[in-house]
């Protein structure tokens, strides 16, 4: 008598004290701090694309931000401020290219200037270091292409190659223990009453916590975690397009040169970055994506589309704001619309003289009612602390980040 063969027993979880969702420069700088705090920790950092810093981490100018335009006080302002310091010690002891271009803040007339002595109140109030309001003759000294009434300059405003710095971090999480796991992407979270069983494509990993630093996904991941409620913030996914200068065009720039921001929006607005490796980029805009890894304006997500388009946020936003998201949308279809925007700030550049460059999407957090959440968001769960919300100046204040984080989860879940 034949009998049914029993089905294949389901493997047993793989164990760890610490599950990090996200392989970004936050996730990795986190994952690093913990490390470094706790040698015997038992710690997966788990990331759904194939390299680390896919995203974010990778598509950025690379601007060190001195900390100039955030509310004193707030979250930004503090952590971008530690955070500076540490990366800069960071990487001279790793050998990664680090460069101080400073940044000038330009006014083109005398409608921006109340705008310009705000932000100026700004930076003293966060400790600029050598932060300085300058007229026309020492802005041509400064940078002598550039038109503009008055400006800030801010010589401690630096550039590096954040993908750089992300795969260092990776090296060193490896180094003191811990395991990145890539292409293996967290598609559901159980709570157990002793753990949290995180399911992945390559079997199942139990952790007695878990740190979200999902990026473009971590409302998704907050969902999964049950941490996800109504009122909490969503995602929208912003495009940014950057144009390079022709090698002849790039010696009308010498350092970073940026307009005065509208405070409306967290978005700073067409500027300049000379890079470390020579190259200067124009850019970006801010349109909204079609996906959340929507980089090309053919990128077309129906889900993250449909999810965009039904968010009441969204939809109050952008009644609000059409008018600005009308204008962002025809500069980045028109390349002469853009160029004459670049020609405000340097007026013999020319169309010729710029090409298509590289793009980036932007994880914004927006609330229920429609506004831009412009301070970080790092909120702490029942085992879980999410990362809500890490635009600009992340990257600048990782390691500031992670040392937070890591002391939050060291104290909540008792590592």
């Amino acid at each position: 008598m034949s009998t049914a063969a029993a089905p294949p027993a389901a493997s047993a979880p793989e164990r760890v004290d610490v599950a990090i969702i996200g392989a970004g420069i936050v996730g990795l700088a986190t994952a690093l701090r913990l490390l470094e705090r706790r040698p015997d920790l038992r710690l997966a950092v788990l990331e759904r694309e194939a390299t680390v810093g896919a995203h974010q981490s990778g598509h950025n100018s690379g601007v060190v931000h001195a900390g100039l335009y955030y509310a004193p006080g707030s979250q930004k302002a503090l952590l971008c401020r530690e955070g500076k310091g540490l990366l800069e010690r960071y990487c001279e002891e790793r050998a990664i290219p680090i460069a101080w271009p400073g940044k000038l803040v330009v006014a083109l007339d005398g409608s921006e200037l109340p705008r310009l002595a705000s932000l100026k109140e700004r930076g003293l109030a966060n400790g600029v270091d050598g932060l300085e309001e300058v007229g026309p003759e020492r802005i041509r000294e400064i940078e002598p292409h550039v038109r503009g009434v008055r400006a800030l300059w801010s010589p401690r405003t630096g550039i590096t190659d954040f993908a750089r710095v992300t795969r260092a971090y990776a090296d060193d999480v490896r180094a003191h223990g811990g395991a990145i796991e890539l292409a293996r992407p967290v598609t559901a979270i159980e709570r157990r009453p002793d753990a949290l069983v995180l399911a992945t494509p390559r079997g199942p990993v139990q952790a007695r916590a878990v740190v979200a630093c999902a990026g473009l996904w971590a409302d998704r991941v907050a969902a999964l975690t049950g941490d996800r409620t109504p009122d909490s913030p969503s995602i929208v996914p912003f495009r940014g397009d950057y144009y390079t200068l022709a090698p002849e065009a790039a010696p009308l720039v010498n350092g970073l040169i940026y307009p005065v921001p509208d405070p409306r929006f967290p978005f700073l607005g067409v500027h300049f970055t000379r890079r470390v490796d020579g190259q200067v980029w124009a850019g970006p805009n801010a349109v909204l994506a079609f996906g959340r890894t929507g980089y090309r304006r053919r990128d077309l997500s129906p889900r993250d589309l449909a999810e965009t388009l039904a968010n009441p946020g969204f939809r109050r936003l952008a009644r609000r704001f059409w008018r600005t998201g009308a204008a962002e949308m025809w500069r980045d279809w028109s390349k002469a619309a853009f160029v004459r925007e670049m020609q405000r700030y340097l007026p013999e550049l020319r169309a010729g003289q710029v090409a298509f460059g590289p793009s980036g999407v932007r994880a914004q957090a927006l609330t229920r009612d429609g506004t831009l959440v412009d301070d970080f968001d790092l909120a702490g769960g029942d085992r879980v602390l999410h990362v809500r919300n890490a635009p600009s100046p992340a990257a600048t204040s990782s390691l500031a980040i992670g040392s937070r984080l890591a002391g939050e989860a060291i104290e909540r879940f008792g590592l």
